[in-house]
């Protein structure tokens, strides 16, 4: 069942670029600034729509430029009050959410929905187009389309300040939580350095977390980043089912995965260390592989000295989610230990005095 908000806002924003289209006298013109923007189907190249009519490409650039320079005068002139009635809408909108937005983002909260359509996005950047108060920001390479109110700067502008975000976390070296990025800039509020941030191609986010796009920690693209990132954020060891049910419960894109292929990339990656029945934890806080025996080995070795069986139990615990009773067999049984004295445990190769 639709949400009757998005809905209702849908429409509106159908039927204002309807009334706007009938500023246009001319059919031909109509259907440019129609198939250019993808107000009722998908985008155009200036060659399509030229193929179409029988003109040149050039002719239809020019055609659209003096269309919106028309459209634009008679919109900041009043005669247009559709555009207004939407700019109002955008407005609001961009005024509590960091006053520049991209238009992905402006469309779903004005639609109350998470994937809005073609259509209502390519009808929020045209009435954006024509609207005194708003600035469109191009997409390309670098930059998602954006809008934002004109009284903070032009499209240079909103780049400019997009560019200063990307070199400072760039500089900084790693994500960083968007507050403590604020800190580092001038802008007024954290919500305005997150609408700039979300305009970057070369940005991504998790959990408000920001870094470059190709960093893992944020903008996790295979299963063993996505594990890296649940293990780092739960920040003690888990059951790689309990690993599994977290991304399929997650914000990550392609995140239904099995838990088996979870627990083969477990296995893989030298990053996540076994240290229990099924139990992983990551290598950066000091969990080291090998079996129990190999753990043991390690206690005594860094000891230096002979120790009392419940001390190697409590320093292999640190290490191992395994029961008592195993470090304890292991104990008794390998022959790389030697008991000493009661309940005292050296390795065998060591000498005793």
């Amino acid at each position: 069942m639709s949400d009757p908000v998005s809905t209702e806002t849908a429409a509106s924003l159908k039927t204002a670029v309807q009334e706007i289209l009938k500023a246009i006298d001319q059919e031909r013109e109509r259907e440019i600034i129609t198939r250019r923007f993808g107000l009722f189907d998908r985008k155009e190249t200036l060659e399509q729509i030229g193929e179409l009519l029988g003109i040149t490409r050039e002719r239809v650039r020019q055609l659209e430029k003096a269309i919106l320079i028309r459209l634009k005068i008679a919109a900041d002139d009043g005669k247009i009050p559709a555009v207004h009635e939407i700019e109002r809408m955008i407005v609001r909108d961009l005024s509590e959410n960091g006053r520049v937005a991209r238009v992905q983002d402006i469309a779903a909260r004005l639609t109350s929905s998470k994937a809005p359509s073609l259509e209502t996005k390519a009808r929020i950047a045209f009435v954006a187009e024509l609207s005194p108060k708003l600035v469109v920001v191009n997409e390309n390479d670098n930059y998602y389309q954006g809008v934002g109110i004109i009284e903070n700067g032009d499209e240079k502008k909103v780049r400019s300040h997009v560019d200063e975000i990307v070199k400072t976390i760039k500089k900084h070296g790693e994500p960083i939580d968007i507050e403590t990025l604020h800190g580092m800039l001038s802008y007024e509020s954290p919500s305005q350095v997150r609408a700039l941030a979300s305009l970057s191609k070369s940005l991504a986010n998790l959990k408000d977390i920001w870094g470059l796009v190709k960093w893992p920690t944020v903008n996790p693209k295979n299963i063993r980043d996505k594990i890296f990132v649940i293990l780092q954020d739960n920040a003690k060891p888990m059951h790689f089912s309990d690993i599994a049910k977290k991304i399929k419960d997650s914000e990550f894109k392609r995140k239904d995965v099995t838990t088996q292929a979870i627990h083969n990339e477990l296995i893989k990656d030298k990053r996540f260390v076994l240290i229990g029945r099924g139990i992983y934890a990551l290598d950066s806080w000091g969990y080291s592989k090998g079996t129990v025996s190999d753990i043991i080995t390690s206690v005594l070795k860094k000891a230096g000295e002979p120790l009392h069986r419940d001390e190697i139990v409590k320093r292999v615990l640190k290490s191992r989610q395994v029961k008592e009773t195993t470090i304890l067999l292991n104990l008794q049984s390998k022959s790389e230990f030697k008991r000493v004295a009661k309940a005292t445990y050296t390795l065998a190769q060591v000498e005793t005095k």
